[in-house]
């Protein structure tokens, strides 16, 4: 416990330096819980009164800081990394040894820092999945169905991806399914009181998402993203394989993984994001094979992390006219001029307008997916709607501002192309634009 200590502050205090090289900015996918959350402090409810296609750990987790950007969120974010490196350390420890466990601590913050910002810096799903993961298997691998099982649960409430972690622990507990089925239940007897609304939005949603990618030849895409992504990993990947190679007990690693890949897969998109579904188990493959790796080889494999050190970490000071962060800097300009905000809705997938403005959602919808059935993944440039909308709903609100965030970028998806808000939107007047919104007030004499 003693190297624990002395450790998980230390990677606490880097991953925090590093970090607050983006206490400035907010990620779209930041933006998204981030509003979720300002509408709870309002008192809604998450399905019933504020429609969140994400189960509700993350709104919830964003409630803990007030939903607040800056310097706090890169602080929940260092904390949230330590605590997914303890979780690391004590699977390491209990199945090998302290060396093991400070292995994969210093291997997962490592990991979860040097990689795509976007990925690395957002407390959202795929990232919060990781310490249930974690905590999941790790009492799975230990024969503790009821523990496993609640991890599981947990893991569900931040992200429906957890199901393959449910899948991992059940092939190992098949003695004891009922046991750890019950446990996976338990927690999502929190969301009975919305549970239709929620299977609606979260389930059939995301279904319906993953069955109609955007990405024309996926397994191409698959292809390539994974093989920047073992590039990139290829210290952990390496020194995992020689484990795979040395060690007792493959074929239950072999099958975490071959699962863990499957869980990235689903959907056909692999956003780097997804990979973080494979992190853990590659990290801890990885502590034990560079313990066993002779040390002249395990040191050249360790040179191999100055391949993320040196691609990723530059960018977390130097990101000035970076053109990922064009439409954080757009966003950025129209939330400047909403000035006395007292409610907004957001046309099109650009939720970090609330985030930065702090203004609160005047309406149950936090962008146009459910309003035009097109997906954020492809709305920029594509008018093919996923799912059927409906914006009958919208008509009876009247939020302070409305920003259109998407017209600018796919006139076709312009509010002011549909028919059924026009009376809706002459209530409002424009009093701005940047390059990527038109910024609408309500007119002086329409009621909100």
């Amino acid at each position: 416990m003693t190297r624990a200590r002395v450790l998980l502050p230390l990677l606490f205090a880097v991953v925090l330096a590093v970090r607050l090289g983006h206490h400035s900015l907010v990620w779209v996918e930041e933006g998204y819980p981030a509003a979720a959350a300002l509408a709870l402090q309002q008192g809604a409810w998450l399905y019933r009164d504020v429609w969140f296609d994400k189960p509700p750990g993350s709104a919830f987790l964003y409630l803990l800081w007030g939903a607040q950007t800056g310097w706090l969120l890169r602080l929940a974010g260092a904390a949230y990394i330590t605590l997914a490196a303890y979780a690391a350390y004590r699977f390491a420890r209990s199945e090998w040894g302290k060396r093991e466990g400070a292995i994969a601590a210093g291997l997962l913050a490592f990991f979860l820092t040097f990689t795509v910002p976007s990925a690395a810096l957002v407390l959202g799903p795929d990232m919060l999945l990781i310490v249930p993961h974690l905590m999941a298997v790790h009492y799975a691998w230990r024969g503790r169905p009821w523990l496993s099982g609640f991890w599981c649960g947990a893991g569900l409430l931040v992200n429906t991806k957890a199901m393959f972690v449910a899948a991992v622990c059940g092939f190992w507990l098949y003695r004891s399914l009922p046991a750890f089925g019950l446990a996976v239940l338990t927690p999502q007897l929190l969301l009975l009181p919305v549970a239709r609304e929620y299977w609606q939005q979260v389930w059939a949603w995301g279904m319906a998402y993953s069955r109609d990618t955007f990405v024309a030849q996926p397994w191409r895409e698959a292809l390539v993203r994974t093989g920047n992504w073992l590039g990139f990993q290829a210290a952990a990947v390496l020194a995992g394989g020689w484990f795979l190679r040395q060690g007792p007990g493959r074929r239950r690693w072999l099958l975490w993984l071959a699962i863990s890949f499957v869980a990235v897969a689903a959907g056909l998109r692999f956003f780097p994001r997804y990979y973080f579904h494979v992190l853990p188990v590659v990290v801890l493959l990885a502590s034990r094979g560079f313990v066993l790796l002779p040390r002249r080889w395990a040191l050249a494999v360790s040179l191999l992390l100055l391949i993320p050190l040196v691609r990723f970490g530059p960018r977390y000071y130097w990101h000035e006219g970076w053109a990922d962060l064009a439409m954080e800097r757009d966003s950025r300009a129209a939330s400047e001029r909403l000035a006395g905000c007292q409610s907004l809705f957001v046309w099109g997938y650009r939720p970090d307008i609330y985030a930065m403005s702090g203004c609160r959602p005047g309406t149950p919808y936090l962008d146009s997916q459910p309003l035009t059935g097109v997906m954020a993944d492809r709305h920029l440039t594509s008018v093919e709607p996923t799912v059927p909308g409906d914006r009958s709903r919208l008509v009876h609100y009247r939020p302070h501002y409305v920003v259109d965030g998407l017209g600018p970028y796919n006139p076709k998806l312009a509010m002011s192309q549909y028919p059924d808000l026009a009376g809706w939107l002459a209530q409002y007047e424009e009093i701005g634009r940047t390059a990527g919104t038109i910024i609408y007030r309500v007119r002086p004499t329409a009621t909100e």
